[in-house]
């Protein structure tokens, strides 16, 4: 019984010092983080190349993309018509990706995912959807 009550104390210490160490990029400033709390978070630059829907027909399977456009409509439960000057394109926007944000087919948006294609049809797997304004 000792054994088990032990391996769970250290078990939930290993984890709670784990936990304290997520966040985003440690880099040449890591040293600094130990008088500042290191700020959360990861990553906030582009991660693709502006693209077109068009560009998105001759791109490959899992390349990441960014379009800038707007939504037509809902066809599906996380499938939607994305729409630019150069053509459309079905989406899949998960309900954690928008984020609190609503949008109309109004309102233009940046989205960045990866780019999924099938035998006949090329469609994204959105990972981030941003308001326009």
């Amino acid at each position: 019984m000792k054994k088990i009550t032990l391996a769970t104390l250290i078990a939930l210490c290993s984890a709670t010092a784990f936990a304290q160490q997520a966040g985003g990029f440690n880099g040449p400033s890591a040293q600094e983080s130990q008088t500042q709390p290191a700020p959360q978070g990861g990553f906030t630059g582009t991660t693709a190349l502006s693209s077109t829907v068009k560009d998105a027909q001759t791109m490959k399977d899992d390349q990441w993309i960014m379009l800038e456009g707007f939504i037509d409509q809902r066809i599906d439960h996380d499938k939607y018509i994305f729409r630019d000057n150069t053509g459309t394109l079905n989406v899949e926007i998960d309900g954690k990706r928008w984020q609190g944000q609503n949008v109309s087919p109004k309102d233009k948006i940046r989205i960045e995912g990866k780019v999924d294609k099938d035998w006949n049809s090329v469609e994204v797997d959105v990972k981030s959807v941003k308001l326009i304004k």
